[in-house]
């Protein structure tokens, strides 16, 4: 090989083996140093979901200690790969990322989806927060209860591959012509607490009784009538004068007319009498 041909190949050989697919885990092996999900770990070698799982870059595996996984072993083979392959998440969620998530409830895409017989959503799982704070698994067919818990961490390989332990097998209705899913009670779910709506207000009224303005305390010294204490008497009613009247004052003027003539008379004759 040319020297430039040989130099061009050597700084090309590291964006290559980025590009080419590389199994990073190996389930089966990550599961052997748990004694408790040996039972899970056989199972997925039994069928083709382990060497699924392993060709995978990013996902994450819904693991069955060996009490929740022993109720799966009496489900023909091929029954049996379509559920374990419900179990296998198609993304990485530790801890940290599954608590995080906001959304009350997330749907998760799984292996089964892929495999193209998947129907009636049975290839999605409904992940949903409770409201005591419990993380529930379910199917996501139409009308699925929620059957199974978040439980622990059993192992992470970040951002790889990660193993959640849930309590219990979640098994689609319906799934390969099972008529009813016989794995898992479904979970109670708690009620919402219920708050009670804010009074609404009405700006109409007022927020109490307006005060009445305080009436003046009458003064000590105020006259007690009504009407103040200089205020006029009632004016005298004027009438035209009658007859009677003028007749009246007539002998008035006349009378005093003669008794002055006659005083006149009488001391004219004393000044007479003197001489």
């Amino acid at each position: 090989m040319a020297p430039k041909l040989q130099a061009s190949v050597l700084l090309l050989l590291p964006f290559f083996l980025y590009l080419s697919p590389v199994a990073g885990h190996n389930i089966t092996r990550l599961l052997s140093q748990f004694p408790d999900f040996s039972t899970f770990n056989s199972l997925l070698s039994k069928t083709a979901v382990a060497a699924e799982i392993n060709r995978r870059q990013t996902i994450t595996v819904l693991a069955l200690d060996n009490s929740a996984a022993s109720a799966l072993a009496r489900l023909p083979d091929d029954t049996l790969q379509e559920v374990l392959a419900v179990h296998v998440i198609l993304d990485y969620y530790d801890n940290v990322k599954i608590h995080s998530l906001r959304r009350r409830s997330t749907l998760f895409t799984t292996l089964f989806q892929t495999t193209g017989v998947a129907e009636n959503q049975m290839g999605f799982l409904n992940f949903t927060r409770l409201s005591d704070g419990r993380l529930a698994f379910g199917s996501a067919t139409p009308g699925a209860p929620l059957v199974s818990t978040y439980v622990k961490v059993v192992a992470t390989r970040p951002y790889n591959i990660s193993v959640l332990q849930i309590s219990s097998a979640i098994v689609p209705q319906g799934i390969n012509g099972l008529p009813l899913a016989p794995f898992g009670a479904p979970i109670v779910v708690p009620p919402e607490p219920l708050v009670p709506a804010p009074a609404p207000v009405d700006d109409t009224v007022s927020d109490g009784p307006a005060e009445a303005p305080e009436a003046d305390a009458p003064d000590a010294d105020a006259p007690a009538s009504d009407s103040p204490a200089d205020s006029p008497g009632p004016a005298p009613v004027s009438h035209a004068p009658t007859m009677a009247d003028v007749s009246d004052v007539e002998d008035s003027s006349a009378g005093r007319v003669a008794g002055g003539i006659s005083l006149g008379l009488v001391m004219a004759g004393v000044v007479l009498l003197g001489f």
